[in-house]
């Protein structure tokens, strides 16, 4: 199947040119068959063509512009008698604003009036749009020109892309309404993916809903692939409207701030109306440079990079922009100087700028996952080089701060680089981490450290069990830290807290202890080693848990 849009002015024949098409009436409304106006959407298809007619007074742009933004094609309407006018000019602006390519003129009412007048003018003033080339039919109203019409939209349809019925589906929704008995229906142009009866998809609210049942051109079906006109009766309780999508679950992010490419813009007011897909949003425009933008949106919406839309200044009833969606997640613009960095950003097509992307966020937005991977993370090459050079730099930098450390700790080395997760430490430094921090390449001790832990390594060469007291170690100069790294560098042994010994002194103490009588107390240990009971005691204790020693009911100890 493949869905056509109308556009033109009001009363140049648009539902009269799909009646006579289909054979079917597209005004749903009793109004605007009393009236003779198109008010809403309307729809009609034949066997392999669907229609989405849309209203050509300027009262209702709005919904015109719901109906011909998801539709890849269009049938230009412009009457013989008056030719180009004022809506025709309005949507075929939107048309070039959103990008549609494929188009077919139709000049109706060729009974009234010569059509070759309207023909060269509609033609014309399609030169400089993305219509340009479009080919040109004349229809009476008696059928003349019918088959040619046709054969025209054949034409036409042949050469339109083929779906992506894998794809995900986004299913921008023109219509809602509900049946007694069966709930909730909406419908809309399916442009990819493929729907299943028992599908559970999700609101772009973010509800869940299931699919109850599927139609298309009147007729159920078990599932539906793109393009297509669907009909979706869905099971689930939440408020459903006009510019709501239905989406593939966790596929699609919604965006209140993306930042576009312009298209065909002039001077933009700061608030206009975002109109894509079925949806029309308020929106806050933020300039950046002349080609691109930062749009907030009152309300949010899936997008991804690369959809098209279009900016409506409804006050002046006119088109502002077309636009390209470059980012769904726009890093922020609050610090100095960020707006114009983004424009270079922008301009350089960088997408990632200096920031990282999760790879499972990066389908979702719609982006061409290209760069460096670190893990589960992207990032630019260019960013990644850059970080690693700062990393080596903040790494020595923080060391020799610190001395007596035994390394820069991971965590803090990420804060100082505003990495999104602990995991890109390593690779980006390209050495593996020990115990959480990145360790010194070779640990010296600094020159005074190194002096004062030589004396005490030299008092206990002499008396290996005397650890030195808190005054003696405060009057060298030694403190927790400097006890610590020399403990790393394996020059000493702390037993307990406050109590410093040389490097592994369990054997020596064993073999002292192997020559008591067994089983033996502390007093005897004490005597043996010829130290205190502030040593002997936590030595002791240190031998019970390595296994070495056997503590018995009575305060006595044996080895084992």
């Amino acid at each position: 199947m493949h869905v056509i849009a109308t556009a033109g002015h009001v009363d140049h024949g648009k539902s009269t040119l799909v009646r006579m098409l289909t054979g079917m009436e597209p005004d749903r409304w009793a109004e605007e068959r009393r009236r003779g106006l198109t008010i809403d959407l309307g729809f009609a298809w034949t066997a392999d063509l669907a229609f989405v007619d849309v209203p050509g007074h300027e009262r209702f742009v709005p919904n015109t512009l719901a109906g011909i933004g998801p539709v890849p094609a269009v049938m230009l309407v412009v009457a013989a008698d008056e030719g180009w006018m004022p809506q025709t000019a309005e949507h075929v602006a939107a048309l070039n604003a959103l990008g549609v390519r494929h188009g077919l003129v139709v000049i109706t009412k060729a009974d009234r009036a010569s059509p070759s007048s309207a023909t060269t003018q509609a033609l014309h003033e399609l030169s400089d749009t993305t219509l340009a080339g479009s080919p040109a039919v004349a229809v009476s109203h008696d059928g003349s020109g019918l088959p040619e019409l046709r054969s025209a939209l054949a034409s036409m349809t042949s050469r339109l892309p083929a779906p992506d019925v894998d794809g995900d589906v986004r299913l921008w929704i023109d219509r809602a309404f509900t049946i007694r008995g069966a709930g909730t229906v909406v419908t809309g142009t399916l442009t990819a993916g493929t729907l299943h009866i028992g599908d559970e998809l999700q609101l772009s609210s973010g509800a869940r809903v299931h699919v109850r049942g599927l139609q298309s051109l009147g007729s159920p079906h078990s599932f539906l692939g793109a393009v297509a006109r669907v009909a979706v009766n869905l099971r689930g309780k939440d408020t459903v409207r006009r510019g709501d999508a239905l989406l593939t679950p966790g596929a699609w992010l919604t965006s209140s701030e993306v930042d576009v490419a312009l298209r065909s813009a002039g001077k933009l007011h700061r608030e206009l109306v975002l109109h894509i897909g079925s949806a029309a949003v308020p929106v806050h425009v933020r300039p950046l440079g002349t080609s691109f933008a930062r749009l907030t949106l009152a309300s949010p919406l899936p997008l991804r990079i690369g959809d098209r839309g279009l900016l409506r200044d409804p006050g002046a009833h006119r088109i502002a922009a077309g636009f390209d969606v470059l980012d769904v997640r726009p890093p922020s613009l609050s610090r100095r100087g960020a707006a114009r960095l983004r424009v270079e950003e922008l301009a350089a097509d960088s997408f990632l700028g200096k920031r990282f992307i999760a790879v499972t966020e990066a389908r979702a937005m719609g982006w061409a996952a290209i760069g460096h991977r670190v893990g589960d993370w992207l990032v630019s090459d260019e960013h990644w080089k850059t970080l690693a050079s700062q990393a080596q730099s903040s790494v020595t930098a923080w060391l020799d701060a610190h001395p007596l450390a035994a390394g820069m700790p991971a965590e803090t080395l990420r804060q100082a680089l505003d990495l999104p997760s602990l995991d890109l430490v390593e690779p980006l430094l390209d050495r593996p981490l020990t115990n959480g921090i990145v360790p010194r390449a070779a640990e010296t001790l600094p020159q005074p450290v190194e002096s004062a832990i030589r004396k005490i390594e030299q008092a206990l060469r002499e008396n290996p069990f005397q650890a030195p007291e808190a005054d003696d170690l405060r009057a060298l100069g030694l403190g927790r830290k400097e006890l610590a790294a020399a403990t790393r560098l394996g020059r000493l042994t702390t037993i307990a807290d406050g109590i410093t010994l040389g490097p592994d002194p369990y054997p020596q103490a064993l073999e002292i202890l192997a020559t008591l009588p067994q089983p033996f107390t502390v007093s005897d240990a004490r005597r043996a080693l010829n130290t205190t009971r502030r040593v002997a005691i936590p030595l002791l204790e240190t031998l019970d848990t390595l296994g070495h020693t056997h503590p018995l009911p009575d305060g006595r100890r044996q080895l084992t």
